[in-house]
């Protein structure tokens, strides 16, 4: 059986937001010191400009990122073992939650055809 899509049940909003942070993770995260493995240190988060910001090679409507700056979404991220919490300054982004197949990086990780 093949695996299940979306097995936490995030809601869009969440998975939005993990997508983010995981490409902040791979952009910028630093190993996590006192944490498991492959745990990432996210301590640095775009400032959209206009409607927009940009993410190493990729531009993203501020429309899809309200959940970084939403309190609820990262603790229900915290309560699904995929982000320790430090809001609003830094997360911990857990092996887990690196490793969580969000299906949206296509969609919401705007990049170049060129």
């Amino acid at each position: 059986m093949p695996p299940r899509t979306n097995p936490l049940k995030l809601n869009p909003l969440q998975l939005k937001t993990l997508t983010l942070i995981q490409e902040l993770g791979r952009l910028i995260g630093q190993p996590a010191p006192e944490e498991a493995e492959g745990s990432l240190l996210v301590d640095q988060f775009p400032h959209a400009h206009g409607n927009h910001f940009h993410m190493g090679d990729a531009v993203v409507s501020t429309s899809d990122a309200n959940g970084l700056a939403n309190p609820a979404v990262w603790v229900a991220l915290e309560r699904k073992g995929l982000i320790k919490s430090q809001f609003p300054r830094a997360l911990v982004l857990t092996p887990e939650g690196v490793g969580y197949d969000t299906g949206l990086a296509d969609k919401i990780l705007h990049r170049s055809d060129h």
